[in-house]
């Protein structure tokens, strides 16, 4: 899993062995088993997320029901809301799968930027790349339909179909999970799946 984390930081900047091993020693790695809930809602947390293996999701709880907002998968990274508004979590963040992640603070970043500071550059590179593939994300969902959205998943994430279970699904299309059922019905006897 080290290798997968520093293959993907090589993408934007090049590791000397010493920074490689001042990441290892900052102890960043963990495995988490499906249905893990990584961040509860009202929780406080400073933790950011690597996903090097598996699948996570945020999802809020609204009247009982939960509403699936994300997921993250290989090479994904995210920080909840609440680490950077240093308020109580509004969702919560949970694996679908059993994950390889790294969980890091904002300590730990500090002291890593500041010892390298190539690692801010970085950081701030990911932020402005996480922030437009979000805004793109948001106006995708706003302006498209249902099936829309669902076809724009086969498109980009194919991988979530098989992954995710369909009520998960479901939620992140916003639709019930019997919709789900009826939409990829339609869409099989169009043929255009």
């Amino acid at each position: 899993m080290t290798n997968t984390l520093f293959e993907f930081i090589e993408r934007y900047i090049s590791l000397n062995d010493e920074e490689r091993n001042v990441l290892l020693s900052l102890n960043i790695f963990h495995s988490a088993k499906k249905g893990t809930i990584l961040l509860h809602e009202g929780e406080r947390s400073s933790k950011s997320f690597f996903v090097l293996k598996g699948c996570v999701r945020t999802y809020y709880v609204i009247d009982g029901e939960e509403r699936t907002t994300a997921f993250y998968t290989e090479m994904d990274s995210f920080t909840p809301h609440c680490v950077v508004r240093e308020t109580p979590s509004e969702y919560y963040v949970s694996c679908v799968e059993d994950s390889h992640l790294t969980i890091t603070t904002a300590e730990m970043s500090e002291e890593t930027n500041r010892k390298f500071p190539k690692f801010d550059i970085m950081c701030r590179k990911l932020s402005e790349e996480l922030l437009a593939k979000q805004q793109v994300d948001f106006d995708q969902f706003k302006t498209s339909s249902p099936e829309q959205r669902y076809l724009k998943l086969l498109e980009q994430r194919p991988d979530l179909i098989q992954r995710v279970p369909q009520h998960q699904l479901a939620s992140f299309l916003g639709i019930k999970p019997q919709s789900l059922s009826r939409l990829r019905a339609r869409i099989m006897e169009k043929g255009r799946v």
